[in-house]
């Protein structure tokens, strides 16, 4: 090689980018057109994150349950058990394979996988690798961790600098 010729470019990637969407439950088919429609005309790979929830804070529900008015929830949620951990990752395969399938449907591409209870270890490692455009997290409002920047969002927004982070609450329209 000559030292007037250009540098070698690295082979442009045909890979399509990669959506990461993190959410607390299987997304519904109205989250999926919500997350799908924000880039209609773009090929994009969207990688589903849930996290297997063998964790609670009993004060902590109870607080976002009442303060949007869900009685009858907060008290079905007092009464229940945290489930075991395989219990946790059963439910969470379950609701990736319920997401998956409904990206599919959308004529989208979808993988998923499940994550520890807090997941932003796996979305750091994830974004790592260099090919994820953007996170969307999906959730109910959580009134405690929106109100003081604790959400998976915010948390998320702290710590990947560059990366954007979109919040939608599950089952709506709204931005979180």
């Amino acid at each position: 090689m000559t030292e007037n010729a250009p540098a070698p470019q690295p082979a442009a990637s045909s890979a399509p980018r990669t959506v990461l969407v993190l959410a607390e439950d299987a997304l519904g088919r109205a989250d999926v057109q919500h997350v799908v429609g924000m880039h209609p005309d773009e090929v994009l790979r969207y990688e589903v994150l849930i996290p297997a929830d063998s964790e609670r804070n009993f004060a902590v529900e109870l607080i976002d349950h009442l303060s949007v008015g869900e009685l009858k929830q907060a008290w079905h949620d007092l009464r229940r058990d945290v489930p075991s951990q395989p219990q946790a990752e059963k439910t969470a395969e379950e609701q990736v394979a319920e997401t998956e399938a409904l990206f599919s449907d959308a004529g989208r591409e979808a993988s998923g996988v499940v994550t520890a209870d807090d997941p932003l270890p796996t979305v750091r490692e994830r974004v790592a690798r260099g090919d994820v455009l953007e996170l969307v997290v999906v959730t109910y409002p959580h009134a405690v961790e929106d109100t003081f920047h604790r959400d998976w969002a915010s948390r998320a927004r702290e710590e990947l600098d560059d990366l954007p982070v979109l919040h939608l609450y599950a089952g709506t329209s709204e931005i979180g």
